[in-house]
């Protein structure tokens, strides 16, 4: 005969629950276990963002503001456009820029011209009075029209000996200069063996600057010397200041 248990009998199906529970708990416990193993901890996520934050400073500082690179950008197409309406008004005007009157072909300079006179007489080839005018240049404000435009509204300087033929000569540039001398009518001499610098007033001792080829550069005191000035066609040349 079967024999008899006494109390309550288990059934297969209910031992077979129990048993997928039992495993089924094992087998959570054990996959959190791994993955506290396998992850980080809160220190080093904190330690990783802090070298991350780091790391974005550092490359962030080493960065011009973004203002700053704005300005230098849309000082050197300033420049380019009006370099360029000096040589169309060369072009028309056999080869003469305004800063110079023929007489007889000749180049015939008067220093006490002033220079925003220059920039009238160039109104057509130009377009526009905004671009005579840095947007870094706090001290200077665009004037209305050409017809009102005064050294008050100008940013850039005028090379006086400048010539269409002479492609290293100095054309135009910021007025931030310096060379230890006082200008004479507004007017600097620059030699090769003089020292001449850009202040902290524009570009932070930077500046640009357009030579007679119309093409611009960006340079600061110390290239503007070893390069531009050193190679300069003349002995002295003579720049005028708004």
């Amino acid at each position: 005969m079967p024999r008899v248990y006494s109390g309550n009998p288990v059934g297969i199906a209910d031992a077979m629950e129990n048993l997928g529970n039992w495993k089924g708990t094992t087998f959570m416990k054990t996959s959190v276990q791994n993955q506290s193993k396998s992850g980080l901890t809160l220190v080093e996520v904190l330690v990783v963002i802090a070298v991350l934050a780091i790391l974005a400073a550092f490359l962030l500082s080493t960065l011009p503001p973004v203002s700053g690179r704005e300005n230098r950008i849309t000082c050197v197409n300033n420049l380019k456009q009006v370099a360029l309406a000096f040589r169309i008004y060369a072009g028309d005007n056999r080869n003469h820029y305004p800063t110079d009157l023929s007489t007889n072909d000749q180049p015939v300079v008067n220093e006490l011209t002033p220079v925003y006179q220059y920039f009238q007489s160039l109104s057509n080839e130009i377009g526009t009075v905004k671009v005579v005018i840095c947007p870094a240049d706090e001290k200077r404000k665009v004037a209305q029209n050409f017809s009102t435009l005064r050294d008050v509204n100008i940013s850039y300087f005028v090379g006086l000996d400048a010539n269409e033929n002479l492609p290293t000569s100095i054309l135009l540039g910021d007025r931030n200069l310096k060379n230890g001398v006082e200008p004479d009518h507004g007017i600097l001499r620059l030699t090769t063996n003089q020292m001449v610098e850009f202040t902290e007033e524009i570009h932070s001792r930077q500046g640009n600057i357009a030579i007679g080829d119309g093409s611009v550069q960006r340079v600061s005191s110390a290239r503007l010397r070893s390069e531009i000035i050193r190679n300069l066609p003349l002995a002295t040349n003579r720049i005028k200041l708004p």
